[in-house]
């Protein structure tokens, strides 16, 4: 009974040459029984003490038929540190790297930079067997070949050219690991292969109006210079983008939402380093929603923005408030929002951006306040028109209570009077008295400093100040004691016959000071501004060396230098170079060739590519929406193709809008290789004549025939499930449809193509939640425990909510919209919630044209439209039938409504009972269900049940009208029993009601989804109590 066959037998990949691999990993899932006694032999060999035996039992196991054993063997091997072995251990990776198993290649290439940092004079072996893995078509090698590459042999770029259109054309497909190793490289590889595209800008912005207008200086010049200005000019071709540059940008832009924080902002950087200025904006909702994250992706996040948001400030403009800050953030998150916030500060928002910091500046977190304080300054050095205001409000807080703040505002107040000390002395005058008060040493150097510097100002306060500081010198921080001798030594220049003797007294103090930095300033300073008779060349400039003009200092941000590092990267992060990180190269002046990139189809692979797609009737995607562009090379994925189509279908909301997309990427994209276009062209002719020949109604059989080949039990029971479904839909069902027949099955395929929320079958698939329907009522009877037959009202569904009304005829200026929730199974989903719509006009004109707008909906819901509505006569009502995939949640779908003429925000958030179907159990099938959901998967709650809610069929009545799950039959007479699954992930929901004679009743949820429980108990309560 050993798993090793089954195993063994799955070594093929199952897709021919041409195609790309869907490979699964076989040790993340699946449950296999090894007969242990098998393995005996290898196991004695692994514990004896000798070397030779427990490698040649190594060498046994690399060639076990079980894919598992094979790998695990490898990964043990390559993970021996002894330089004797690396002869074997090249031979199992070689011979790895060919195994027909593709988790054996992913486990190979992960061996190789092992080898490597054991041995580098392995490289050119190991580069080989990256190239080989390169080549590989599978998903599940794509990844782990990449990180090889970037670990062994970085530079050599000419190894990806022939692999670089496949590598993104499966990057979607590839685990979020992978996706973030392959667009770092290929972030890389661009930088050195195409030209940059914000070339003409910056040529625009050293030139600006010169390319339109002349000035009236070249005017009368005459036309001899004009010709030898532009001879001077280097001659630049119009920019215009390679196509493969363009499918990096377009094949990663689904990557934005992803779930890994890691993906988001591996295509973040992408996009910052790669895409033309007029493209970059599309990263920043994506940045901004990770800073819903935990703070340690807030803080890498936050990093990054900051960079960004130096040189492309309007990028996060319309996002301001996503930055600012809450009570709960920690400080570093803090000081990094603060940063980002004073970035982006300009003079439209300079008001609301300071009205926020004086919030801030009343917080706890006296480290915050400190940070809020010097981004006011940085506001008013940027903002001339709010200095005086910033100036104001900082002299405000030296009145503060906090000696933090006021040495903060010191600071800062320092740096501002730089700018205008002549318009400030007033200010200067008051910073004065506070040495007294203020102990921070930063604060009270900085303060001498300024009075030193425009002692002129003040002069008669200065040497008072001298006095006090002469009298606790002996007492202050070294930092102040400098700037006691800097004072000392410019008012002994400027004004000697008063502070002559104490700058002697001061000098004569720091001269036998402990710190040789202070005695060293006073020998020098002494020598300086009291000439001696042996050398006095220095001290006629003295005046010149201390009270020389200063520039006033330029406030920047920490992060001005940082975009040199690659963004996301651990250097960036640390603003210095870490180990084994690789610069970012600068773009190329002349672009390289392109057909390096082109890839020839051998003739072979056409050939046993036409017969293969002779034996299917149809692909598992639809060609559809398949882009038919040069761009894809013939080793290209045609299922990453349709799915990155599909995504971008989703994007647009309609397959109109996304069959135009497609038709401008091909138009934009032509100028590839004629070998190519041909070969595309020729599969896009095959598979339109094999649309053709397959029957109208065999469009989901086929699917699910192709589905066979991973799982044939699920799909065929899916198959009858749909059918048993379809039958219990009523005739009012099928008037929905379009009426024309000869639309219906390319409506049918549409919807088939066009769900948001498709996703290959799992390798445990959900089996989707069966209703009974009453003929099934009456075959049951004899399984039920109790002496009454089942009802067949109870079984099938309820209506539960009635009407609700969407758009009222006043704000739809006569068209009035209402829904219900029908709880049939959706045609063309199962895992969507089926919608009736309900249209009527009560205008005195037709409304024409009504359909469903592009929505912009919540992470993982999706909908499905209902069919165009060409024309509603006025007085006229017609229902349509729509589907939503709320996802397992209570959040709104907020889409458009639109007509020829206008369009109507619309939102339709569904009651917790709606999001799932009733399922049928017997009682033993109830309770060994509910056994396994207990602890937290559990929600109780008591309740009193009032006299008119006694009878059987009022409680039933009334909990089916609330949630869509289905009578389980009890032997109890006082308990009632319901159960149903969630419709998108198939979670049971199991719900029991113990209504006791006497005293309290006792209402339990049991669910995976514990937020669903709790939702359903509250809203079955409410029922039952009302």
């Amino acid at each position: 009974m050993s798993a090793a066959p089954a195993y063994g037998e799955d070594k093929g990949g199952s897709a021919g040459p041409g195609e790309p691999e869907y490979g699964h990993d076989p040790a993340s899932g699946g449950i296999f029984s090894s007969d242990y006694k098998r393995h005996d032999d290898l196991k004695e060999m692994l514990d004896t003490n000798k070397d030779s035996l427990k490698l040649e039992a190594m060498k046994t196991i690399v060639a076990d038929p079980n894919q598992l054993i094979r790998a695990s063997a490898l990964r043990v091997l390559s993970s021996i540190r002894v330089p004797i072995i690396v002869p074997i251990m090249m031979l199992a990776i070689k011979e790895a790297a060919s195994d027909m198993s593709p988790y054996v290649r992913k486990t190979a290439a992960h061996a190789i930079p092992k080898l490597y940092s054991l041995d580098s004079d392995q490289k050119d072996q190991l580069i080989e067997v990256i190239e080989k893995l390169l080549a590989d078509k599978t998903t599940l090698v794509a990844g782990s070949v990449v990180m090889a590459f970037e670990e062994v042999c970085p530079e050599r770029i000419d190894l990806i050219h022939k692999n670089y259109r496949k590598l993104c054309n499966l990057l979607i497909d590839v685990e979020e690991w992978g996706q973030v190793v392959i667009i770092s490289m290929l972030t890389r590889y661009a930088r050195t292969q195409f030209l940059s595209p914000t070339q003409n800008e910056s040529l625009l912005e050293e030139n600006p109006e010169k390319a339109f207008y002349g000035s009236e200086e070249d005017e009368a010049k005459g036309p001899g210079s004009e010709e030898a200005a532009t001879a001077a000019l280097p001659a630049r071709k119009p920019y215009v983008m390679d196509p493969d540059h363009r499918l990096l940008l377009r094949n990663t832009k689904p990557l934005l939402q992803s779930r890994s924080a890691a993906v988001v902002m591996a295509v973040a950087q992408l996009y910052f380093h790669l895409a033309p200025k007029a493209e970059v904006g599309v990263i920043a909702k994506a940045l901004v929603r990770l800073l819903r994250s935990h703070s340690e992706v807030q803080y890498v996040v936050l990093q990054n923005v900051a960079t960004m948001s130096i040189k492309r400030r309007g990028m996060f403009e319309p996002y301001l408030k996503s930055f600012y800050i809450r009570s709960t953030d920690p400080t570093q998150i803090k000081i990094l929002k603060l940063e980002v916030l004073t970035n982006l500060a300009n003079e439209t928002n300079t008001p609301t951006v300071l009205r926020e910091f004086q919030t801030y500046i009343r917080s706890m977190d006296k480290d915050f306040v400190a940070a809020t304080i010097q981004a006011i300054g940085r506001c008013a050095t940027n903002i001339g028109r709010v200095r005086d205001t910033c100036l104001n409000g900082l002299v405000q807080l030296l009145s503060n209570r906090d000696e933090l703040v006021v040495a903060e505002s010191v600071v800062v107040i320092k740096k501002l009077l730089q700018m205008q000390p002549a318009q400030h002395g007033e200010i200067i005058k008051h910073l004065a008295k506070l040495t007294d008060n203020i102990q921070v040493p930063m604060a009270r150097a900085s303060i001498l400093w300024l009075i030193g510097e425009y002692c002129e100002h003040v002069p008669k306060i200065a040497p008072d100040v001298l006095r006090k500081m002469a009298k606790s010198f002996t007492a202050e921080e070294d930092i102040v004691k400098l700037q006691i001798i800097n004072l000392a030594a410019k008012l002994y220049l400027t004004n000697s016959k008063q502070t002559k003797l104490l700058t002697q007294y001061v000098l004569s103090l720091a001269k036998y000071d402990q710190n040789y930095d202070i005695r060293d300033r006073a020998r020098f300073t002494r020598q300086l501004i009291v000439p001696s008779e042996q050398g006095g060349a220095l001290s006629r400039h003295a005046k010149k060396l201390f009270l020389a003009p200063k520039p006033a200092p330029v406030l920047e941000s920490s992060f001005k230098d940082r975009d040199h590092f690659q963004l996301g990267s651990l250097s960036h992060l640390l603003n210095a170079k870490a180990t084994g990180y690789q610069e970012l190269p600068d773009w190329p002046e002349e672009a390289p060739d392109p057909s390096v990139r082109n890839v020839e189809v051998p003739e072979w692979t056409k050939c046993s590519n036409r017969e293969k797609r002779k034996e299917k009737e149809k692909p598992f995607y639809s060609d559809s929406e398949g882009e038919s562009g040069p761009t894809e090379s013939a080793d290209s994925d045609p299922e990453s193709e349709s799915a990155s189509d599909s995504k971008s279908s989703s994007e647009s909301g309609s397959g109109e809008s996304s069959s135009e997309s497609d038709s401008e990427d091909q138009e934009e994209e032509k100028g590839r290789s004629s070998e190519s276009e041909q070969s595309e062209e020729e599969g896009e002719k095959r598979k339109m004549k094999k649309r053709k020949k397959v029957p109208e109604g065999q469009g989901e059989g086929s699917s699910s025939e192709e589905d066979s080949d991973s799982s044939s039990g699920s799909s065929e029971s899916e198959r009858t499930s749909e059918t048993e479904e379809e039958q219990v839909e009523p005739a009012s069902w099928r008037k929905k449809t379009p009426p024309s027949g000869k639309s219906a099955p390319v409506a049918k395929e549409i919807s088939l193509l066009d769900l948001e929320d498709f996703t290959p079958p799992s390798v445990q698939p959900v089996s989707p939640p069966t209703i009974v329907s009453t003929s099934l009522a009456t075959d049951l009877e004899g399984l039920t425990l109790t002496d009454s037959p089942l009802v067949p009202s109870l079984l099938s569904p309820v209506v539960g909510v009635g009407r609700q009304e969407l758009l009222h005829r006043v704000a739809g200026e006569g068209l009035a919209v209402d829904y219900t929730f029908s709880r049939q199974p959706f045609s063309g989903d199962p895992h969507m919630v089926s919608l009736h719509i309900h249209f009527s006009n009560s205008s005195d004109t037709p409304i024409k044209g009504l359909h469903v707008g592009t929505p912009k909906l919540p992470a993982g819901i999706s909908i499905q439209e209902f069919p165009e509505i060409e024309s509603l006569a006025p007085g006229e009502s017609v229902t349509a039938v729509m589907g939503i995939n709320f996802c397992d949640s209570t959040q709104a779908a907020n889409f458009q409504l639109c007509t020829q003429t206008r369009q109507f925000y619309v939102s339709i958030q569904p009651p917790v009972g709606e999001l799932m179907a009733p399922v049928f159990m017997s009682e033993n099938e109830f309770k060994k269900e509910q056994g396994k959901l207990t602890g937290m998967s559990e929600i109780t709650e008591k309740l009193t049940l009032p006299d008119t809610c006694r009878n059987d069929h009022i409680v039933v009545q009334r909990v089916t009208a609330v949630a869509n799950l289905g009578r389980v039959p009890c032997g109890a007479s006082d308990e009632y029993r319901f159960a149903g699954r969630t419709l998108t992930s198939g979670s049971l929901v199991l719900l029991t009601l113990d209504a006791r004679p006497t005293g309290a009743a006792q209402l339990t949820v049991n669910s995976e989804k514990m937020v669903i429980g709790t939702m359903l108990v509250k809203d079955v309560v409410q029922a039952l109590t009302q």
